[in-house]
């Protein structure tokens, strides 16, 4: 019986060994391990692959999120529409700066924030829209930020999964007031700790960013503001600089696997598989499926080897932090549906093949049992 691991970053760093150590040891030659020449590259570079004019690098994606909504001037008393399917990170933001997270349902096929639904949600508090581009696509971006301008709203984009991925030819990170990034290490691009960057077409908006990444300080011990210690080290951001040019080879590889994936699986009725929407370049951060039953198929899985894992469990709106807002279960369904059927399998750019081939065989055996077909509660997206 195969292993298979729900990510491997062994064989990543065993194919970048060199350059990654020779980057670490001239920042420990260098003995500059904050906001030093390493960073101000990455931020240039980074800015350019996003097609943006500016990027400040942060502590973590969360971090980013918190500080472009402190930039766009969210706090207490303002609202932000978010996604209820996400990390939780998208909506914890918003309220640690004492804003009101309001909970947007999901498209079923690309999991994103449902644009439909979008004008009941919008009131005179609100101040920031948060579009997610979960799992390494797109959500519907020229609707969304249609409907910001239309309500004077800033438009955040959350592209912790999807760097890299474009929408109608242009790069999913350039769009919007800001996009926020996360080089946590199972992303695309990911750093060998916590990490994130901002990117934004405002030369203002960077350098207050650069300030309240450092406790509101563009001068040493003058804080002009109250800000944080958000800072990107020296030694992930030379890291990040050794894999960034690697990042669209290994993006294309994903789509390879998850192409690879789709024809292997396509004939299991009982698997709902993802799609790419038509002008959308999808980077296959996870490759998620929908299926009933699904504990029952992730426990007959790890049982023949095959690592998965589940995002996400709960929908925000039902996370017990939430309780006092309100919301009850169905409320918002599709987000409640996904909650409880969706299920990603290993995808990284150094699969192997036939790895996904014992994958795809795995699960047809297990959805192959009686058990699991009687119980069938999906239909194949059309």
């Amino acid at each position: 019986m195969q292993k298979i691991q729900m990510l491997n970053l062994e064989r990543q760093y065993a194919s970048l060994r060199e350059e990654i150590d020779r980057a670490i040891e001239n920042v420990l030659e260098k003995q500059h391990f904050i906001l030093g020449p390493e960073v101000a590259a990455l931020e240039s570079e980074v800015a350019n692959y996003c097609q943006v004019g500016h990027a400040v690098g942060v502590a973590s994606g969360t971090d980013a999120l918190l500080l472009a909504m402190k930039a766009a001037g969210v706090g207490p008393g303002d609202e932000v529409i978010v996604p209820a399917f996400t990390f939780v990170a998208t909506a914890d933001t918003v309220s640690l700066l004492g804003a009101t997270p309001v909970f947007a349902d999901i498209d079923p096929v690309t999991y994103t924030m449902d644009v439909k639904g979008l004008e009941a949600l919008v009131g005179p508090a609100t101040k920031a829209i948060i579009a997610v581009h979960l799992y390494g696509q797109a959500a519907d971006i020229f609707e969304i930020a249609k409907f910001a301008r239309a309500h004077n709203l800033v438009f955040i984009g959350d592209t912790a999964q999807a760097l890299g991925a474009k929408y109608a030819g242009d790069a999913v990170c350039s769009f919007g007031d800001f996009g926020c990034l996360s080089f946590f290490p199972s992303k695309n691009l990911g750093a060998y700790g916590d990490g994130g960057m901002i990117v934004t077409k405002s030369a203002e908006q960077a350098a207050y960013l650069r300030m309240a990444r450092a406790h509101g300080s563009a001068k040493k011990y003058k804080s002009e503001f109250l800000g944080w210690n958000s800072r990107l080290d020296e030694i992930q951001a030379a890291i990040l600089r050794v894999k960034l040019p690697h990042l669209n080879r290994w993006n294309e590889q994903r789509r390879e696997r998850a192409a690879l994936y789709t024809q292997v699986l396509r004939d299991i009725d009982e698997v709902i598989l993802p799609e790419t929407v038509a002008g959308r370049t999808h980077v296959f951060h996870q490759y998620t499926i929908r299926v009933p039953n699904r504990e029952a198929v992730q426990n007959e899985l790890r049982q023949l080897g095959v690592e998965t894992a589940v995002h996400y469990p709960i929908p925000l709106h039902l996370q017990p932090m939430y309780e006092h807002l309100g919301y009850k279960k169905g409320r918002l369904p599709e987000a409640e549906k996904a909650a409880g059927e969706v299920l990603s399998l290993p995808i990284y750019p150094h699969l192997l093949p036939e790895e996904i081939h014992y994958v795809g065989g795995a699960l047809k055996q297990v959805m192959a049992k009686p058990e699991m077909r009687t119980k069938v509660t999906l239909a194949r997206v059309s």
